[in-house]
């Protein structure tokens, strides 16, 4: 019995659409030596920190590389399972949910844009398999530079190579791609959201004081820019308040997960939980609509940080319960 060829493999897959799902991306484990790498990657995206990199790059190395993975590492070691990585579990369950749903007809695979299961090695599979035409599932529902157009940028280079004055890949053959775009108002997306947070509420034995709902900040810089993040990420917001019926009063949003000094969008998460802690908001619900599978900023900086935020400091407890939406 012979295995069956390249060229086999390539008519076994011809008609059948590639569905490439992108996710930002995780360590390989939670220890300095595997967020060395990791960070290495997501912090030298121009998309990402944009600043010259005669004046960014040494203070990566320098600075950052040198002190952020040991930090990093033990953020992560309090979300890991023995599973792995909660963000990588929640993608491969979504690539195979995704697959079973969609049928033989197309080839579903994860990549991540930082780290592995890489956007490269994704590109390189659905060539092998002769699938030459791709849709790309940014797994961000809002559009920002520093995410969905750094996938963008990723699969670009992946599937038509890259490109300069002195040098280009001179490769012959390239796939078609479609692009899925922000479904931030997307009616299924929201209620997919409200079923979330409306299953956590079910969970309490009282009303929530309060709806939160959180959302990874950027530099209000990339804003005034013309970065339409803020105003899909409101946007999602209103719609997913007005589809839980809650009054303009029962309901706040934020930003959280700054990084550097400069000015981030606000309000800040880690500030209005603080002041939540010092008022008379007892039940609180957060919910955190721009991340579609459980991480390190849903796990532990909403879930143990931002419970420490909201601790009281003199009167009864209060609760902070966490509606994730993997």
């Amino acid at each position: 019995m012979t295995s069956p060829s390249t060229d086999d493999t390539a008519k076994g897959s011809a008609g059948r659409v590639g569905i490439l799902v992108a996710q930002l991306g995780t360590p390989e484990a939670p220890t300095a030596a595997a967020l060395r790498p990791y960070l290495r990657q997501f912090l030298s995206d121009p998309r990402v920190i944009d600043l010259h990199p005669l004046k960014w790059l040494p203070i990566l190395y320098l600075m950052v590389l040198t002190r952020r993975p040991r930090r990093s590492a033990r953020l992560y070691q309090r979300v890991w399972t023995p599973q792995g990585s909660p963000l990588l579990i929640h993608s491969r369950s979504q690539e195979r949910g995704l697959q079973d749903r969609l049928g033989d007809r197309y080839r579903v695979i994860l990549g991540m844009r930082y780290g592995n299961p890489s956007i490269d090695a994704a590109m390189e599979t659905f060539a092998r398999e002769g699938v030459d035409r791709i849709l790309l599932f940014p797994m961000f529902p809002q559009f920002s530079c520093a995410t969905t157009g750094s996938v963008y940028d990723g699969v670009n280079r992946a599937a038509f190579g890259r490109r300069c004055r002195l040098f280009f890949d001179r490769r012959r053959r390239m796939p078609t791609l479609r692009t899925v775009p922000p479904y931030y108002d997307h009616p299924a997306y929201i209620d997919s959201l409200k079923a979330v947070v409306e299953e956590t509420v079910k969970g309490l034995d009282s009303t929530p004081d309060l709806f939160l709902f959180t959302f990874h900040g950027i530099p209000k810089r990339y804003v005034d820019e013309g970065d339409p993040y803020a105003e899909q990420c409101q946007i999602t917001a209103r719609l997913l308040a007005a589809s839980l019926g809650l009054g303009d009063d029962r309901w706040t949003q934020t930003f959280q997960s700054r990084f550097g000094r400069e000015e981030w969008l606000q309000p800040y998460t880690e500030d209005v939980l603080k002041q939540l802690g010092s008022r008379d908001v007892r039940r609180l619900v957060v919910a955190c609509p721009g991340f579609t599978a459980d991480c390190l900023e849903t796990l532990d900086e909403i879930g143990r940080e931002g419970m420490q935020g909201l601790r009281p400091r003199k009167r009864g407890r209060r609760g902070l319960r966490s509606a994730a939406d993997t």
